[in-house]
């Protein structure tokens, strides 16, 4: 096993294989000692094991290592397999093969042959055991998991492959239960509950590490070990030297370097001692920054979503600079985003960010990270994910390694490290039936509650998680080039089908989350005179489904078509309905979010932005000449027809603005409000705008101030940015159409202090003095049009 371990150059452990996994456990022992328990020579576990289930004949080979490429470590077991109520006393082969071995993971195949069973020479079995390391659940109580997946490979074509498949399942599945039961026996099977979210979160909780620590990591390297002992013999080599004469261009006070070697020697030592000073510099910054969401407690009763971020690894290089990452995570409709850690592309966040409670549980998990680059700039993804919760059961999401996608991420294997607890505080009955009333007032009938047997047999058919429970399910044909009569289920998050026809299963589902548009069809010919539903699902979703789906349009959207329903009126209704609010619910939240933004920021910040306009230094970035009369270019700002088409323009959706009201003689002030789009902020952003606008001191324009505070844009809470536009009129002795010149200056004023200033301030400055160059210019266009038409 040692020579397993030093060989090993598997990274990552084997997928599971694709019939299934049939076993999956967490005991409280360490893996090296459970791995030592199922395989290790003459183990007492395998004769309980064998007691139990009758083998006979047992002969077990020892472990052999076989120099072959990948080299390994291998041993084959044969006995005679006792009677079960499925088949006789029968001869087994197994040969056992470690694929891996690090001392804390542990993955064995195993080959499985019983040539004297029926058809047994067309077949064998692959069983896949998987060892793995698991977090502790209390401190100084190791855990593990074990993990048996399987798969029938076919040595031969066989009409009787299904009935194959079939026996192969139910003989396993009696096999692994007297498993479970010999291996409690020995090791203390772990509670599910012990997966105790707040032991794993507490030492997240706390301060990520000790100033000391971070910064024994961070200044240990070769660059300060070096600046430090340079320095040291430089400072050294002066106490013990005496002064020498003044030579040269040296006077009283200058000591300039007398040979090429010193300096040299002093550029050497200044470039290492700058490296240095800017390395603190960084360090003192990533301990005072603090941003995102980590320690946002969640509110409300239901389903709680609490996430840990942890890591990532080999996150891609990019060409601007420094990696400066960062991480977004979306689900149902709310974002929550970490804070950004400083020129490293190993980065450590232990941040715990937390989703309110939601009606019904999420579905999907969107994550994605970015590199920092300036509020404005499209953000470049480094990767990004999906998590799917119906995929994955509770103790995976407790301790999971996410693989990021993307072309730059896949090729350097960039991982994610995170821990996910969903919990529903409200409880499962009455999770279950808040949900059915809610659903009785869309869809307009009486919904029952399914029998736990029901339940529990339509989450073993999809294999899905417990609290996935059934709303309604109907006996319906599915519409391809030839239909499939079948059933089709319908629960809170998912749309399955199944059908078995001779022993041939057909078996999918996909997400309400992934349904563009529900449409209900007329009778026709090919659906048998019966009317059907159309699902289309959004582009590139659904694709685990594909298997079902009728069509794929150009955009990628996958169709599915059901038809042939036992009561087609009820069916269509419950199917809208549960559509229509799921993807209703999602808008909701997601506005909730925002109102309660804008609600706990708005009166704040319009006392303090009127209160600093002055007070900041603004720079000209733009002066431009119209040949409009300035009276007609001021109109982009009274919040007329003009101010509403141009706005959307540019760019700002939504766009609102009050009324100017005078606050006091010769100036009015108002309040404006929009979101920009995906071009101008990749993270969407939300603007409270305040606006003062005022006759210029000469009588001859106008002057406009626009202090803006942006929400929803990293950063955003740190700064906010000033715009003053100055209209005035050109006087001009011939006599030509009226003219007006326009500049537009910007500054920031700096609510905190970010290590990020220069880099935001030049962000701003180029992409707002852009907008409001394209404002300026767009209303002189529409100005010019109005006069000419």
């Amino acid at each position: 096993m040692e020579t397993m371990n030093a060989a090993s150059s598997t990274p990552d452990m084997p997928d599971d294989l694709g019939s299934g996994v049939m076993f999956d456990h967490t005991y409280l022992v360490e893996a090296k000692d459970l791995n030592s328990l199922l395989f290790g020579p003459d183990s007492q576990f395998s004769k309980d094991l064998r007691e139990l289930q009758g083998t006979t004949d047992y002969d077990e080979q020892p472990w052999t290592w076989k120099s072959q490429d990948p080299p390994s470590l291998t041993r084959t077991c044969r006995y005679t397999k006792g009677a079960t109520k499925l088949m006789k006393d029968v001869k087994t082969i197994e040969e056992q093969t470690y694929l891996k071995a690090d001392g804390k993971n542990f993955a064995i195949m195993t080959r499985v042959r019983t040539p004297e069973v029926p058809f047994g020479n067309c077949f064998e079995v692959v069983l896949l055991y998987k060892i793995t390391h698991s977090p502790e659940l209390s401190p100084g109580e190791e855990s593990s998991r074990l993990t048996v997946s399987y798969n029938v490979e076919f040595l031969q074509s066989t009409l009787m492959k299904s009935m194959i498949e079939g026996s192969v399942r139910d003989g396993l599945k009696e096999n692994f239960e007297s498993f479970a039961e010999i291996l409690s026996r020995h090791v203390k099977l772990a509670d599910a509950a012990g997966m105790d979210k707040e032991q794993l979160l507490a030492p997240l909780q706390t301060d990520r590490q000790s100033h000391i620590r971070l910064a024994y990591k961070y200044f240990c390297n070769f660059t300060v070990v070096s600046t430090v002992i340079m320095a040291v013999y430089v400072l050294v080599h002066i106490l013990l030297s005496r002064p020498g004469p003044l030579m040269g261009l040296e006077f009283s006070g200058l000591d300039l370097p007398d040979t090429f070697g010193e300096l040299i020697t002093s550029g050497i030592l200044v470039l290492q001692m700058e490296r240095l000073l800017n390395m603190v510099y960084h360090f003192v910054q990533a301990r005072i920054q603090r941003g995102g969401d980590h320690g946002v407690k969640a509110n409300g009763d239901g389903w709680l979503l609490t996430v840990a971020l942890l890591e990532a690894t080999s996150l891609p290089p990019v060409s601007c600079g420094s990696v400066d990452p960062y991480v977004v995570f979306s689900c149902n409709g709310i974002t929550r985003t970490s804070s950004v850690q400083l020129q490293t592309q190993e980065p450590q966040w232990n941040e715990v960010m937390e989703f309110d409670a939601m009606e019904e549980p999420p579905a999907m998990l969107d994550v994605e990270i970015f590199n920092f680059d300036g509020p404005f700039d499209l953000a470049i993804s480094l990767g990004h994910a999906e998590i799917n919760f119906l995929k994955h059961t509770p103790t995976e999401l407790a301790d999971i390694w996410v693989p990021l996608e993307g072309k730059l991420a896949q090729t350097c294997q960039s991982r994610l490290h995170l821990r996910m607890f969903l919990e529903n505080t409200k409880g499962p009955e009455t999770s279950m039936r808040d949900y059915l009333n809610k659903m009785e007032k869309e869809v307009g009938k009486k919904l029952h509650v399914r029998s736990p047997h029901r339940n529990s047999t339509f989450q073993k058919l999809f294999s899905l998680p417990h609290e996935e429970f059934l709303i309604a399910d109907y006996a319906c044909s599915l519409k391809r080039k030839l239909p499939l009569q079948g059933r089709l289920f319908l629960s809170a998050r998912i749309v399955g089908f199944y059908a078995n026809l001779f022993g041939h299963k057909t078996k999918f589902f996909f997400l309400w989350d992934d349904v563009e548009e529900v449409e209900v069809l007329p009778p026709s010919f090919t659906t048998v005179g019966t009317p059907s539903l159309v699902f289309m699902l959004k582009s590139g979703r659904g694709l685990d489904a594909k298997n079902g789906a009728k069509s794929q349009d150009k955009e990628g959207r996958l169709k599915f078509q059901f038809h042939s329903f036992g009561s087609f009126n009820r069916a269509s209704r419950t199917i809208i309905g549960l559509w229509k609010t799921k993807s209703s619910a999602i808008e909701q939240r997601a506005k909730l979010e925002e109102d309660h933004g804008d609600e706990s920021h708005d009166d704040l910040d319009d006392v303090q932005s009127v209160l600093s306009i002055g007070d900041v230094t603004l720079s000209k970035e733009y002066t431009v000449e119209h040949p409009i009369d300035a009276d007609l270019l001021m109109g982009v700002f009274d919040g007329g027809a003009l101010e509403t088409r141009t706005m959307s323009k540019v760019g700002c959706l939504d766009y609102t603005a009050t009324p100017w009201e005078e606050t006091k003689p010769g100036v009015l002030e108002r309040h404006a409000s929009y979101k920009f789009n995906r071009y101008m902020s990749i993270f969407g952003g939300e603007v409270g705008s305040t606006q003062l606008k005022s006759p210029s001191e000469d009588g001859d324009g106008w002057t406009v101030y626009d202090v803006m505070t942006l929400r929803n844009v990293p950063f955003g809470d740190y700064f906010r940015v000033h715009l003053r536009y100055d209209v005035r009129r050109v006087a001009s002795s011939e006599p030509e159409p009226p003219s007006c010149r326009c500049e537009v200056l910007v500054g920031i004023e700096w609510l905190k202090s970010s290590k990020f200033q220069k880099r935001i301030a030049r962000n701003i400055c180029d992409k707002l003095a852009h907008r409001a160059k394209e404002v300026l210019e767009v209303a002189g266009k529409e100005i010019a049009s109005a006069m000419s038409g």
